[in-house]
């Protein structure tokens, strides 16, 4: 291990970049995304010097089937096409179910891809609570470095967070010359870094006039929590989430050759510290008696406050989403107050405060990114099942 000068460990064992995994080829993951601190460069972050294992509760079985689109699908078939890993379900804090798969375990890392990016959101609002971010009305630039006229020049810290800073993206996995394949690359120190890639990302749009799903966006968040506080962005989660949250295991944070973190994807946990974040969120901020992020800020990062980021509305790709946007949190659409953390190859941590349920389900799902198409990427039906998880957990309560 070598050290960086925040103090954060930083892997000397790489066998290679992100590149070499061949994401979104179709190309069988489930070996890989259980040891992402093995293959690439990252920097680690300890766990609690106090853990906190979670307490069990009255064990809930899976449901048998879940609808979608009108018709009914195996639970056990979906997890199986979909490569999943683990599913853990909690009630009220307690674990109600718990089941891993093929390269899956309790005490096993996955890579959070893009739940990484609530992780990011989560420690702005920290600084922002420590007086060390200032009025996120205030702009990025004023923190983070950019070219005069690029994307985050003179753009608010809040349009940032709500994916509305105008800046140029496209997110369709399957076209090779796709942004989010120039941010990996990026990564990997195949083109530039990850600090130059949001000082020179292009403006688009105006801001606060669409919410575009973009990585950068969220790069320039982690940006701005490395200048704003002075450390490394695990440095800082491992002391104001890891630490008061109980984490059980250690996590790692891949790094660019500069040893900058991946913020938009870059996370690996295991199961039961993901679970951590839609627990914190479940909250409202406060942990065994300690706000670790104010109920403030959780109402507005779990809030579609602006026409644009109301379900229906929001830009991925070519297409727009049925979910609406807060604080780099998904808000599934219905009427019911949900929120998810979500990323590529159906990861989530996704919450229903009125049941007390939080629900992590970590996969591999190779069709992934090979077609903009619901029989690719899942994401409908893993809405539908995971609302499924949460129904079982409130008939078995009664």
């Amino acid at each position: 291990m070598t050290t960086t000068s925040s103090g954060a460990r930083t892997s000397g064992r790489a066998l290679g970049t992100l590149a070499d995994l061949d994401l979104f080829s179709g190309a069988p993951q489930v070996a890989n995304f259980c040891r992402m601190a093995e293959l690439v460069p990252t920097a680690a972050m300890a766990p609690s010097s106090h853990p906190r294992p979670w307490p069990q509760g009255e064990p809930v079985q899976l449901p048998e089937t879940f609808s979608f689109e009108g018709a009914q699908h195996s639970v056990a078939q979906f997890l199986d096409e979909t490569e999943t890993s683990a599913v853990l379900v909690l009630h009220e804090g307690r674990v109600v179910h718990e089941s891993y798969y093929r390269t899956g375990g309790p005490e096993v890392p996955w890579i959070s891809m893009s739940v990484a990016k609530s992780f990011v959101a989560t420690l702005v609002g920290v600084a922002v609570a420590e007086g060390l971010i200032g009025d996120v009305e205030g702009p990025i630039s004023d923190h983070v470095r950019v070219e005069p006229g690029s994307a985050y020049d003179g753009v608010s810290i809040r349009s940032v967070l709500q994916m509305s800073s105008g800046a140029r993206w496209n997110e369709d996995y399957s076209d090779p010359d796709a942004d989010p394949l120039r941010i990996a690359d990026a990564t990997s120190g195949l083109r530039g870094d990850h600090d130059t890639i949001v000082a020179t990302m292009p403006r688009e749009a105006a801001p606060d006039t669409v919410c575009r799903y973009n990585s950068c966006d969220t790069q320039a968040l982690a940006a701005l929590v490395r200048a704003a506080t002075g450390r490394s962005m695990a440095d800082y989660m491992a002391e104001k989430l890891c630490e008061p949250l109980g984490f059980e295991a250690p996590g790692h944070w891949i790094v660019d050759p500069r040893g900058v973190e991946m913020g938009y994807a870059g996370l690996n946990l295991v199961a039961r510290d993901f679970a951590r974040l839609g627990e914190l969120y479940r909250r409202r901020g406060e942990w065994d008696g300690v706000q670790v992020v104010p109920a403030a800020w959780v109402d507005a990062a779990t809030t579609a406050s602006l026409p644009h980021l109301q379900p229906g509305r929001v830009l991925v790709g070519t297409g727009t989403t049925p979910e609406g946007y807060g604080y780099q949190w998904w808000l599934p659409p219905g009427g019911r107050a949900e929120w998810m953390a979500a990323g590529v190859y159906n990861q989530y941590v996704f919450v229903d405060p009125a049941a007390g349920v939080t629900v992590v389900k970590l996969s591999a799902n190779r069709r992934y990114g090979t077609a903009d198409a619901e029989h690719a990427h899942r994401e409908g039906q893993s809405l539908e099942l995971l609302r499924a998880l949460v129904r079982a957990v409130e008939e078995a309560a009664g």
